[in-house]
């Protein structure tokens, strides 16, 4: 999958990021089956039908909450870090990119007006949902390659 991007800290997986101009036809899975938190993309030709479906309900257990972020427009930094709070790298992200995180932990910096959309499991759990951590300082941040 050309220009998809998989972020990792040595084995883990800590993101997914599809960049804003990618456009491969037909429906791409971008995660495996057995993650709890599925990503796709679609184009399908005009006139096209998906068949009309329901979904069964299904028992499963989610240990981790996953977010997906579509950013509508704007450009933002995503710093990245490992499981114990330690910052790693970073990326920029840009209107039309979308990237699911997976692992670690993350901390965002607006670098210019931002509108961006969040999808995540829930219901949400509160306080017990998530461990705040410092930030990285500003010399500090060490930025991956970038696409535009």
């Amino acid at each position: 999958m050309a220009g998809i991007q998989h972020i990792r800290n040595g084995d883990q997986l800590l993101a997914i990021l599809v960049p804003h101009d990618f456009d491969d036809p037909g429906i791409t899975f971008f995660t495996p089956d057995d993650l709890s938190q599925q990503l796709a993309y679609m184009r399908h030709p005009a006139g096209k039908q998906i068949a009309a479906h329901g979904h069964n309900p299904v028992p499963r257990e989610v240990q981790y909450t996953h977010e997906v972020l579509v950013i509508k427009r704007g450009k933002l930094r995503v710093d990245f870090y490992d499981d114990e709070a330690q910052y790693l790298r970073s990326r920029i992200l840009r209107g039309g990119d979308v990237i699911l995180l997976l692992g670690g932990g993350h901390g965002f910096e607006i670098l210019e007006e931002t509108e961006m959309f969040e999808v995540k499991q829930g219901p949400y759990a509160g306080g017990n949902d998530k461990t705040v951590f410092p930030t990285v300082s500003a010399d500090q941040v060490r930025l991956d390659e970038t696409h535009e």
